[in-house]
């Protein structure tokens, strides 16, 4: 895919994100391990250097993961109280589960869209005092 041709949809590139594919051509690999980028899209060429999702993907998956195991163990807990090794054995899997599937998934997808919309880090204007 060249520069000069038009930029994604938001649909689109969020699918991308989702394959964990490249931002700009969706055909190469974004990733080399389970979470390390490739240096550069094998496709494309596309430099990965731009890209920086910091914390948001782990702070999303904790949040919507924490909603579920906590409101399934309230459930289970008010529900049928079983005794603390019963929710151990319970929860800790679904624990794992539901954090670190999705984590792949859900950092390619803000990479996708950090790339759809050209998102820069923040700069200061300079403004005359007055």
């Amino acid at each position: 895919m060249q520069d000069d041709q038009p930029l994604p949809t938001v649909t689109e590139s969020a699918l991308r994100g989702i394959a964990c594919r490249c931002p700009r051509c969706g055909k190469g690999k974004l990733y080399a391990g389970f979470l390390n980028l490739a240096p550069r899209c094998e496709s494309c060429g596309l430099d990965y250097a731009f890209i920086d999702a910091g914390d948001g993907p782990a702070i999303f998956i904790i949040m919507l993961a924490g909603a579920i195991v906590v409101a399934s163990a309230l459930i289970v807990e008010v529900k049928y109280a079983p005794p603390f090794w019963v929710h151990a054995v319970l929860w800790l899997p679904l624990i794992a589960a539901t954090t670190l599937l999705p984590l792949r998934s859900m950092k390619s997808l803000l990479i996708a869209l950090q790339f759809h919309h050209k998102a820069a880090p923040g700069r200061l204007i300079d403004r005359e005092p007055k």
